[in-house]
């Protein structure tokens, strides 16, 4: 036997209707929710007139000091005596410096004036006369010997550190320092990235030997030099 069902029994006929409604339900709840606005009490009295009368503290009277009047002006004398001045004052004659034609002129000799002697600093790319490592007396170009010179120098004295290379320590040491006016090395300073390869680098500076000191116009002066010694692990 065919069961015949009732259209009008069917549950799922209207579930769109009811989906809408109850989501314009939930919209309405939350905007509500959202809009919501709370406002704190507000007092209706002033109080401005909330003023203890009674004060715990004693406030001091101020005291007005009353300075003195000043002293009266001295009175003046009754009596004026007029002193006549009978002492004779001499004049002072100012006599003249100018020389007139009768007067002989003295001529002054020359006066030598000596030349002080300055402790001047030429750095070594503009001094005249550059300082003469040992070996360079003979060359022409005595500038271009010397920067040889000292990088033979460097290369035969060179030695790594041993801790610097354990650590793998390497870098340049800038080396700077001052030839005297008497041909020894002085003022030596270094800066490097660590202090065992700036100890090294003064050494092999160390062992610089004495040199022809640099001239300016004639004159010894110092002349100050610097050089990057490169340290590098292989």
């Amino acid at each position: 036997m065919e069961l015949k069902k009732n259209p009008k029994a069917d549950l799922n006929r209207n579930s769109g209707l009811y989906f809408v409604i109850g989501l314009f339900i939930v919209m309405l709840l939350t905007y509500g929710a959202l809009e919501w606005k709370t406002y704190e009490a507000v007092n209706e009295y002033d109080i401005s007139m909330n003023v203890d009368e009674e004060l715990d503290e004693e406030v001091p009277m101020t005291e007005q000091i009353k300075t003195p009047p000043p002293p009266p002006p001295p009175a003046a004398p009754e009596i004026i005596e007029v002193v006549e001045d009978e002492e004779e004052v001499e004049e002072t004659v100012i006599e003249s410096t100018e020389s007139n034609e009768e007067e002989e002129v003295i001529e002054v000799e020359d006066v030598e004036v000596e030349e002080v002697e300055e402790d001047v600093d030429v750095p070594f790319a503009v001094i005249e006369n550059v300082p003469v490592f040992p070996g360079c007396e003979n060359e022409s170009d005595k500038r271009a010997c010397f920067n040889k010179k000292m990088q033979k120098h460097i290369s035969k004295n060179f030695r790594y550190p041993e801790i610097a290379q354990e650590m793998g320590v390497q870098g340049r040491v800038s080396v700077m320092f001052t030839i005297q006016k008497d041909g020894s090395i002085g003022n030596v300073r270094m800066r490097g990235p660590d202090k065992n390869l700036e100890k090294e680098a003064a050494r092999i500076i160390s062992k610089l030997p004495k040199m022809t000191p640099g001239k300016q116009r004639g004159r010894a002066v110092r002349v100050p030099f610097s050089i990057p010694i490169t340290f590098k692990l292989q």
